[in-house]
């Protein structure tokens, strides 16, 4: 099973050479990809309204859906962390962010840089999660600021997923 990557309309995805596409992944249409990112096993990237921008270094890991909408482009910033299953739809998620497994980012929603969307949120359409907090709940509220654990945290998830993208690359896989 190999990546499925296609074109829609006049829009072909652009996919950096140093980023990594897993088996079973399907991107579509207006998407940009950049250096040194893993996408991850079973996600699906597709852009057919509007664009879908997704920076250096950023992991979105098996089974996470990314979409846009008419009104709102999917913007990923730089060293960007996304959990397993989770939904990013017509959202922005700024430089270092976190985004638990199952979580949901919904329309015009920003997830500043190094903030924290804790596993399972639901962070509704427009709400904004503010740099160094961790918001968590359906629908997502603030819960603490960032502490130590988590930037700790936050700062080895990011790297480590992209040598693990590099071995995976680097071993046909």
């Amino acid at each position: 099973m190999v990546p499925y990557i296609r074109s829609y309309r006049d829009a072909y995805p652009r996919i950096d050479a140093g980023a990594y596409v897993a088996a079973g992944v399907v991107i579509a249409g207006d998407v940009e990809i950049g250096p040194d990112s893993g996408i991850w096993y079973g996600c699906v990237i597709r852009a057919d309204v509007n664009k879908v921008r997704v920076g250096a270094r950023t992991n979105i890991q098996d089974g996470t859906i990314v979409h846009e909408s008419r009104l709102y482009p999917t913007l990923i910033g730089d060293d960007v962390t996304i959990g397993h299953m989770a939904v990013i739809h017509a959202c922005t998620l700024g430089d270092g962010c976190f985004i638990g497994m199952k979580a949901m980012v919904m329309d015009g929603a920003v997830v500043e840089a190094g903030a924290l969307l804790a596993a399972g949120a639901m962070l509704t359409p427009g709400k904004t999660v503010p740099g160094g907090q961790l918001w968590a709940g359906s629908p997502a509220r603030y819960v603490r600021d960032i502490n130590e654990q988590d930037r700790a945290m936050m700062d080895y998830t990011a790297p480590h997923y992209v040598k693990l993208a590099h071995e995976y690359k680097n071993s046909g896989g």
